[in-house]
């Protein structure tokens, strides 16, 4: 079991970009099940800077339903509109059956979008297949992504998880807090939240 997630987190975005993300946590209002998470991100990388609001709703066994999302970059203004249903993803108003099989979305201009498969797929101790629709941060595009969970270690406050992506070619350790939030990833970023007592 994971802790009560929290009302909010903050993390810097360092390695690949520049950047700080906010994101805030309640229970969906409208059917009182399951969660919504919304926040974004602003960053710079590769001297491009762009910024990425999401709102991202999952039922209560934290299978993403909906997605909308706003982008800004000097590519011009974006948005994203996703919905899954019975399995299937609608991207835009199109339907995409080359994302059969991904339950998660996972935005490229996120680390906080992990919490969404840990939640789901509980602290598995042998590598669990985790594809998602993966959304770039340029123009928010959504591809296939593959990627691999695997719980390895559990003590107090930390939860730590092997994870690999073949579609990228990337593998680190990613570490969580008590209730499945992100705190450390490689390359990356990690968790800044102000001291307690800030947050009065």
């Amino acid at each position: 079991m994971l802790a009560d997630l929290p009302a909010f987190a903050t993390f810097t975005h360092a390695g690949v970009r520049d950047g700080f993300e906010a994101v805030c946590f309640r229970a969906r209002q409208a059917t009182g099940e399951g969660f919504l998470l919304e926040g974004g991100t602003a960053a710079v990388e590769d001297g491009v800077p762009w910024s990425v609001q999401y709102r991202i709703e999952v039922d209560p066994d934290w299978c993403t339903t909906r997605v909308e999302a706003v982008g800004v970059s000097p590519s011009g203004h974006h948005t994203l509109r996703a919905e899954r249903s019975d399995g299937r993803w609608t991207i835009n108003g199109s339907e995409r059956p080359d994302l059969d099989g991904c339950v998660d979305i996972d935005f490229e201009t996120s680390v906080v979008t992990n919490t969404l498969a840990v939640h789901r797929t509980g602290l598995s101790t042998v590598p669990v297949e985790v594809p998602a629709a993966f959304v770039r941060a340029h123009d928010l595009s959504v591809e296939r992504m593959e990627q691999t969970y695997q719980c390895t270690s559990r003590t107090g406050e930390r939860i730590v998880f092997d994870y690999t992506s073949s579609t990228f070619d990337y593998a680190a350790q990613l570490v969580f807090d008590a209730s499945g939030v992100i705190t450390e990833y490689p390359g990356i970023g990690r968790r800044h939240d102000p001291p307690e007592e800030e947050r009065s």
